[in-house]
């Protein structure tokens, strides 16, 4: 069955918007074992399943890569940029990036990329379908080597526009389909200051309200509720990992429900419930007592696009103040739900 067959409606017309003449080529890559797993992880770090937060759409880690494939495809036609981007995330464990916190990665967030090349050459399915199509491994197992699939931040790639376009739309419902494709239409290659090509806008005004949204995500991204929330799955998970109940490679073959299952048949039962049903997490200056609590920083995602060759901050007092009031945003406190201990 092709996957994009039971894929959510609001999704599919998404991708149109994203690609209007879907690549078929493409479709063999994505029903594949490896990347048929995505399938089954949510892009929102496991904090889908917390009242903390106001989504329950569950738009999952394939349909993220599969969008960052139709972005790339769409703006280079080229096979190898787009299976990079299709593969990039083919290493993902349940939770997404939790499991960077229980690496300690939390500021990076790549613990889990080394495992791309890894999972991609292990598979007979992918490495077939490479070699009929001419394709060496080293062509697509690293999307960092191509600018329009992904580079540093704060530049616009295909991978930072992906997830900030998916959630505004789908995730936080910050944006509807219409200004969607308000973007994403005005969005061109150009050449960046270092004369790299880099996805850009062409007009000061859309990149402008880009900026506005994304800088609100930016500070979702690493709120007090979603730190706590990657930290506190990530330790339950730790802990299930010490006592001998799960291990680190079931996190890349299971699904998330199936380890949400485990956490249900546990120990950790009733603390998961209390984050499940909590509507708000509390924060102090000092070290609260008798609690679980985290208190730590986390990657700071930002974008500040280029416009016709400049830096929308250098050209725009809003987008430049958005983007410094999300800079901004204190990490400091600690961060607890009353009830839960660990």
């Amino acid at each position: 069955m092709n996957y994009l067959d039971k894929v959510n409606k609001r999704t599919i017309e998404y991708f149109k918007i994203l690609e209007p003449n879907f690549p078929e080529w493409l479709i063999e890559y994505i029903t594949t074992e490896e990347m048929l797993k995505q399938q089954y992880i949510s892009v929102t770090c496991g904090t889908i399943y917390s009242n903390l937060f106001e989504s329950s759409y569950f738009f999952s880690s394939l349909d993220h890569s599969i969008a960052v494939a139709l972005i790339i495809w769409h703006f280079t036609h080229d096979k190898k940029q787009t299976l990079s981007g299709l593969f990039h995330d083919i290493a993902t464990p349940v939770f997404k990036h939790c499991v960077d916190f229980l690496n300690g990665d939390y500021m990076t967030q790549e613990s889990t990329e080394d495992l791309t090349s890894k999972m991609i050459s292990e598979s007979k399915e992918i490495m077939t379908l490479l070699k009929k199509d001419n394709i060496l491994l080293n062509e697509v197992d690293d999307y960092h080597k191509y600018p329009i699939a992904d580079n540093d931040t704060p530049k616009l790639s295909s991978d930072r526009l992906e997830y900030s376009l998916s959630n505004a739309l789908l995730t936080y419902n910050l944006l509807d389909l219409n200004e969607i494709r308000e973007i994403y239409n005005d969005i061109e290659i150009q050449k960046n200051e270092n004369g790299v090509d880099e996805l850009s806008f062409k007009t000061k005004a859309i990149a402008r309200k880009f900026v506005i949204i994304t800088s609100r995500l930016s500070v979702i991204y690493r709120e007090d509720r979603t730190r706590y929330s990657m930290q506190f799955l990530a330790d339950i998970i730790k802990n299930l990992n010490k006592e001998g109940k799960i291990t680190k490679e079931d996190l890349y073959k299971l699904k998330e429900s199936d380890v949400i299952e485990m956490i249900n048949n546990s120990k950790y039962k009733n603390i998961y419930k209390i984050w499940k049903e909590a509507e708000l997490v509390k924060v102090s200056d000092e070290k609260p007592k008798n609690v679980y609590y985290v208190k730590q920083h986390a990657k700071i995602r930002f974008i500040n696009p280029l416009v016709n060759g400049k830096r929308v901050s250098d050209i725009c007092k809003i987008a430049k103040n958005m983007i410094d009031k999300n800079l901004a945003y204190d990490m400091s406190k600690y961060v607890y739900i009353d009830g839960i201990n660990l």
